[in-house]
């Protein structure tokens, strides 16, 4: 379990950005279970087991994923509903999500997370509505929960992933730092394997050729051990 800082890839290597990798000990086949964008903290985990990854990931397994941010924007009783619903993001509808309001403030109580290139314009509004909340959802499309609040009109300054599934991220860890996961987070995993137990070595490629793109793709497989 890594408490993932803003400002490095999920990946194994990238030629542009400093990754994950760099706060997790040199192991073979090590990779990290999912992805967040580059600019979101939190929850990530690990592992050399390609099942474990799968079982995890996988769109069918709609293990659910845990959020909290801060917006811009306000979530009405409506809104909430909608995303209950399912929002329309491009051509999708995207799976029902649970998002609740933990606080309300204004733009300008927002300062302390604004990076200081975009203070100025974020600030020409500082009587804005602005807010606290979790957002929960069973399914991981590229940019998701930021494409969620925005089809309801908030913009998402602030992004950390609290928990996947009944995994949650230890309190006591502070970003950048790591931790082996306890006998009750690895029995949810082996739970969680069980689905994929026929799972041949060629199956788990497709199966995360669907769910990792492109050159990140490439990287994941180059240190998945499927067989593990």
């Amino acid at each position: 379990m890594l408490n993932k800082p803003a400002g490095c890839v999920t990946a194994c290597s990238d030629r542009k950005h400093p990754t994950v990798m760099r706060y997790m000990p040199v192991t073979e086949g090590l990779h990290p279970i999912g992805r967040l964008d580059i600019d979101t903290h939190g929850l990530l985990l690990f592992t050399t087991d390609g099942k474990a990854t799968i079982a995890l990931t996988d769109p069918k397994a709609h293990v659910e994923k845990e959020y909290l941010f801060y917006a811009f924007g306000e979530l009405t009783e409506e809104k909430l509903d909608r995303l209950k619903s399912g929002v329309r993001i491009g051509k999708y509808l995207s799976k029902p999500a649970e998002a609740r309001v933990e606080d309300t403030f204004t733009v300008a109580d927002m300062q302390g997370l604004m990076p200081e290139d975009k203070r100025a314009h974020y600030m020409k509004n500082p009587h804005g509505k602005a807010l606290c909340g979790t957002i929960t959802i069973s399914e991981g499309r590229k940019h998701q929960v930021k494409l969620m609040l925005a089809a309801v009109g908030c913009k998402i300054l602030y992004l950390k992933r609290t928990a996947i599934g009944s995994i949650r991220l230890d309190d006591s860890l502070a970003e950048g730092k790591f931790r082996e996961l306890n006998d009750d987070e690895i029995r949810f995993i082996i739970e969680r394997k069980r689905i994929y137990a026929d799972i041949t070595s060629e199956q788990i490629k497709q199966r995360s050729e669907k769910i990792y793109e492109g050159e990140y793709y490439d990287k994941y497989c180059d240190c998945l051990t499927p067989e593990a």
